[in-house]
């Protein structure tokens, strides 16, 4: 299979927010979750990339993009997603957004 294209969007409410990916040609959507406790501070919850969007990348680009835009904003993310804070751990360029 060629490599497809991870479109990723960010869904924005009060005190939640998530970052969904989709791929086009492929079905559902994967998703990473956050809680917002403050401004500046972010809980990542929950990954999830269903079956049929597996062995992709979906996951990866979820954490990369939510990475990315916690440092823009300033902000620091909470791992207590378990993909999230695995993912953490084998990125230590990752620590100036990471809260322990």
């Amino acid at each position: 299979m060629a490599d497809k294209t991870i479109h990723i969007t960010y869904e924005d409410g009060e005190t939640k927010g998530r970052y969904v990916a989709r791929i086009d040609g492929l079905q559902g959507e994967g998703e990473l979750t956050i809680s917002k406790v403050s401004d500046v501070l972010i809980i990542a919850d929950h990954t999830h990339v269903p079956a049929s969007m597996r062995g992709q990348g979906v996951a990866v680009a979820l954490a990369d993009r939510l990475v990315a835009e916690a440092r823009a904003k300033g902000q620091r993310i909470v791992p207590l997603c378990p993909f999230v804070r695995s993912q953490a751990l084998r990125h230590p360029d990752w620590a100036d957004v990471i809260q322990k």
